[in-house]
């Protein structure tokens, strides 16, 4: 059986800026026992570069490389798991502006319904709050007489 290392893996992955998911997924494999692999001494360089935030500036990570058997079962793993992490990824949830509604970007019913929803639960949540106080609160002491001034 040939034994293939991680790093030479990796270089066949459809998008290499999802390596370091790749990674994690393998790890997650192994651990679970759906792939036999051992640690080697040896670290390697993921071919994704990641950027610092307010900097222009990228660099890349490390990874301790690991050996695996390879076999069918893996090939059709890393067939699944390559076409999961190729795919691009979705973008942010489109705002909800009066443009974007007005262009049909944004679905007008599903949004009043959401909004709707939450001003229900907000309405509830406080009638739920002022029950709670008002049957644990104690009444105030009942003045029993009164007194004159003289």
């Amino acid at each position: 059986m040939p034994y293939i290392k991680l790093s030479e893996q990796v270089a066949k992955l459809a998008n290499p800026q999802r390596s370091d998911a790749f990674i994690k997924h393998f790890r997650e494999a192994v651990r679970q026992g759906q792939i036999d692999a051992a640690d080697l001494p040896s670290r390697f360089e993921l071919p994704k570069q990641f950027t610092r935030r307010g900097s222009n500036e990228t660099y890349s990570k490390t990874v301790r490389d690991m050996v695996f058997d390879h076999s069918p079962e893996f090939d059709a793993w890393f067939e699944e798991t390559n076409k999961s992490l190729s795919t691009s990824r979705r973008g942010g949830a489109i705002k909800p502006t009066p443009e974007n509604i007005e262009a049909g970007l944004v679905d007008f019913k599903e949004l009043a319904a959401a909004t709707r929803a939450k001003i229900e639960a907000s309405f509830a949540k406080g009638q739920a709050l002022g029950k709670s106080r008002s049957g644990s609160a104690k009444k105030p002491a009942r003045k029993t007489g009164t007194r004159s001034k003289k």
